[in-house]
C-alpha cells in the first residue's frame, strides 16, 4: 500500500519519497488514517516499527491543509522524554515536510535557551520538548500553547519512568480542551493507562504485535559470562566477528566511559554517550556514529529512546538491565524499519535474577549459553618488573640513645640543602 491511498497531500508523498520510504509499516497502516479521522489515538508498537512516522505524517497533512495566520502560532506540540528523541523527531518533521512552508523547533535542556527564544518569536508550527525545558519557556512567558490544535505524548511509559508525570499533567493542563491528543508508547503500563484515560477522550487503541514483545526481525542471543571476562568477550566478538556498527549498552555512566576507553585502547573506533555529556557532545557522537566514523558508540538506558540510525549490525547490552523494559527498548534499537538485526547479552552469575524478569516480560524463557571459540580462561597480569633504584639509599639517622658514645650527629646533608 503507498502513501498516497491515505489522502495525503502531494508535497507531502514527495517528501516521503525523497526520504526514501515508499510502503507503510504495520503501525503506520493503522494508526495514519485514524489520526486524520480527528479522533483521540492510542498507539501500541515496539521499538523500531515506525511510530514516529505514524503521527507526524497526518500532523503535516493536517496543518499544510490549514491557513495560518499572519503570525505563526504553535499549532501542534509533542512531548518526548529525551533531548536526543526530540532532534530525532525534529528531524523527521523537516525530512517529511521539506515540501512544505511549515516550521518546527525542537525545545530541549542542554543547551542555550535564547536561541530558541529568537526562533518561537518568529513563529513556529510545530514544537517538539522535553517537559523541563518546555516548563522553562512558559514560566519565561516565551511560548505561547493556546493555539495548540493536536498533542502528541510520544513514548510515554518512558516519560513515566524517568519521573515527568507531574510536568506532563501541568503542561496538557494549560492546553486548550479542544484538542486532538495521540499517545504512542511501546508498552502500556497501568501508569500509561490511567494517564491516557485523564487526557484522552474515547481513544482508539491500535495494538501491533504482542506487548511487550520484541520485534520478529531481531534475533536475540544470552552469553553467561563472569564480570572480570567480560570486556575480553566484547573484544573478542567485534574483532572475530566482524561487527562493524555495534552499540553497547551500560548500565551506569561511569561503565559507559571505562567500556569505550578499553575499547579505543584495543584500536576500535569507539565513543559514549550519556547524560554526563553535554548536548552537543551526545549530538556529536551521534552523527559521528550515523555516518560510520565511529564503530561502536557505547551508551546508557536513559539515551536509549533517542538512538535511530539504520544499519545497527549488533546491539550487545554488556549488562543486564536492572528494569525488564528497558531491555525492550535496547535491543529495539537494531532490526528497524523491519531490516534484520542481532541483539546480544551478557549475563553474570549476580545478573541471572535480572535475565529471570526480562524473561517474564516478555512471555520468554532466556537461557544462556557459552560463547563457542572464546577461551573462558581470564590470563594472570604480567608480573611488575623490579627495577633496580639508582639512587643511593639515604643512611637512617639512629636517634640520639642509640648512637655510640662520644658519636655527634652528622650535618652534612643539611648544609647541602641550605647551600642549595
Amino acid at each position: 500500500m503507498p502513501f498516497k491511498t491515505f489522502g495525503l497531500s502531494d508535497p507531502l508523498v514527495q517528501g516521503i519519497l525523497a526520504t526514501g520510504y515508499t510502503a507503510p509499516t504495520e503501525i503506520q497502516s493503522q494508526a495514519i488514517p485514524a489520526v486524520i479521522g480527528g479522533g483521540d489515538v492510542i498507539g501500541c508498537a515496539q521499538t523500531g516499527t515506525g511510530k514516529t512516522a505514524a503521527f507526524v505524517l497526518p500532523i503535516l497533512d493536517r496543518l499544510s491543509h490549514e491557513r495560518a495566520g499572519r503570525k505563526r502560532t504553535v499549532r501542534s506540540l509533542i512531548l518526548t522524554p529525551t533531548r536526543e528523541l526530540a532532534v530525532q523527531i525534529e528531524r523527521a518533521i523537516l525530512g517529511y515536510g521539506r515540501f512544505t512552508d511549515l516550521k518546527a523547533l525542537a525545545v530541549y535542556g542542554g543547551v542555550s535557551i535564547n536561541n530558541q527564544i529568537a526562533t518561537l518569536r518568529r513563529g513556529v508550527d510545530i514544537v517538539v520538548a522535553t517537559p523541563g525545558r518546555l516548563i522553562d519557556h512558559i514560566q519565561r512567558n516565551t511560548i505561547k500553547l493556546s493555539g495548540v490544535e493536536v498533542l502528541v505524548l510520544d513514548e510515554a511509559d518512558r516519560m513515566l519512568d524517568m519521573g515527568f508525570v507531574h510536568d506532563v499533567r501541568r503542561i496538557v493542563g494549560g492546553l486548550p480542551k479542544k484538542r486532538q491528543t495521540l499517545l504512542f508508547s511501546a508498552t502500556i503500563s497501568p501508569e500509561v493507562k490511567t494517564l491516557a484515560s485523564d487526557m484522552l477522550k474515547r481513544p482508539k487503541v491500535i495494538q501491533i504485535g504482542r506487548p511487550r514483545n520484541p520485534i520478529d526481525t531481531i534475533t536475540q542471543h544470552i552469553y553467561a559470562v563472569e564480570k572480570v571476562l567480560k570486556m575480553d568477550l566484547l573484544l573478542y566478538m567485534i574483532e572475530d566477528w566482524r561487527m562493524f556498527s555495534v552499540l553497547v549498552f551500560s548500565r551506569t555512566k561511569y561503565g559507559a566511559d571505562k567500556i569505550s576507553r578499553r575499547l579505543k585502547r584495543a584500536g576500535i573506533v569507539a565513543v559514549s554517550i550519556h547524560s554526563g555529556r553535554t548536548q552537543n557532545q551526545r549530538q556529536r557522537a551521534l552523527d559521528g556514529f550515523r555516518s560510520g566514523k565511529y564503530q561502536v558508540m557505547v551508551a546508557t538506558d536513559v539515551a536509549a529512546r533517542g538512538i535511530d540510525v539504520e544499519g545497527i549490525s549488533h546491539v550487545i547490552n554488556y549488562d543486564v538491565p536492572t528494569h525488564a523494559e528497558d531491555y525492550v527498548h535496547r535491543i529495539g534499537r537494531t532490526g528497524r524499519a523491519e531490516a534484520t538485526g542481532d541483539a546480544i547479552t551478557f549475563v553474570s552469575s549476580e545478573e541471572e535474577k535480572y535475565l529471570r524478569e526480562v524473561g517474564k516480560f516478555i512471555g520468554r524463557k532466556l537461557k544462556a549459553q557459552k560463547c563457542k571459540g572464546f577461551s573462558y580462561v581470564k590470563p594472570p597480569p604480567p608480573e611488575p618488573k623490579t627495577a633496580k633504584s639508582s639512587k643511593p639509599s639515604r643512611r637512617k639517622e639512629l636517634p640520639r640513645s642509640k648512637r655510640a658514645s662520644g658519636a655527634k650527629k652528622s650535618y652534612r646533608g643539611r648544609r647541602k640543602r641550605l647551600k642549595s
